[in-house]
């Protein structure tokens, strides 16, 4: 079976951005899977009002995925859940406890939507990676809490969104995982540096923007990461965060260069992902 590349976090929009045209772009130069990570309600031209506006949108995602699965030959798998930046938005929108409320019952919408298998993964889920002020920090990580034990009742994977991390968060995010039973492993930090024995000294999974610097020096430590894009498919940034041909155009580079072997590809791209999300790769 040749290997098909995966790329574990793409925004796809067809409103503002290429829609399933980039994704096309990804088939097209080797790509078979992606990890679907819903947008803001806004993308979608949603109104904020409440858990039901979050609602709309998980089903514009996983009605998004089944077009790709139906017009490409990429399988989609849809990853749900309030962006903490949409958070963040929200309680100033509304007010703390509103905004926790509204989302709290959003995320036990986005539950079910994994427990009926229209959804894989929450996600992405966290903290604003921008500062904000110390009581609405303290909000996004009494969410987060939530979104853990969520995950831990359904065995569902978290794609996080926080900071740019170091070992120390690392090992935040792992006792926060022991405190609420969930498996580490079934953590992903998106938009991750290279800190592979980090991930595997904790147990986190590293997920990696696609650039030949940073899967470079990645692998010197080990291939226990996954690969991203983080594209955002949005015409006003084109190619932000890289572009959707990144991920396999990036993989193919480097085992030309032999930076990549044979059995990395496999690893990165099937046995890694099989493994963090409980999916088969066929």
């Amino acid at each position: 079976m040749p290997l098909r590349f995966v790329d574990n976090h793409m925004h796809i929009d067809p409103i503002n951005g290429e829609g399933i045209k980039a994704v096309k772009k990804f088939q097209n130069v080797g790509g078979g899977y992606i990890f679907l990570v819903s947008k803001f309600t806004t993308s979608w031209d949603i109104p904020l009002k409440d858990e039901e506006s979050f609602k709309k949108l998980f089903q514009k995602t996983v009605s998004l995925a089944d077009n790709i699965n139906d017009e490409t030959d990429v399988k989609a798998f849809p990853v749900i859940g309030v962006h903490p930046a949409e958070f963040a938005h929200m309680c100033d929108k509304f007010n703390i406890k509103k905004a926790l409320e509204i989302a709290k019952k959003a995320m036990d919408m986005a539950s079910d939507f994994v427990k009926e298998g229209q959804a894989v993964a929450f996600g992405e889920v966290g903290r604003p990676h921008y500062e904000v002020e110390d009581n609405v920090l303290k909000a996004c990580m009494d969410l987060l809490e939530y979104v853990f034990r969520l995950s831990k009742d359904i065995d569902c994977p978290i794609q996080l969104h926080t900071e740019s991390s170091t070992a120390e968060h690392f090992e935040e995010f792992r006792k926060l995982a022991i405190k609420c039973g969930v498996n580490p492993q079934h953590v992903i930090k998106h938009y991750s540096p290279p800190l592979i024995k980090i991930g595997e000294k904790t147990g986190i999974f590293p997920s990696l923007v696609s650039s030949k610097d940073n899967i470079s020096q990645a692998i010197r430590e080990g291939n226990r990461f996954l690969m991203e894009s983080d594209y955002i498919d949005d015409l006003k940034r084109p190619g932000a965060v890289v572009g959707p041909k990144s991920v396999p155009r990036i993989s193919q580079r480097l085992f030309e260069e032999e930076i990549l072997t044979e059995e990395d590809l496999w690893k990165i791209h099937k046995d890694n992902i099989e493994k963090v999300y409980n999916v088969s790769l066929d």
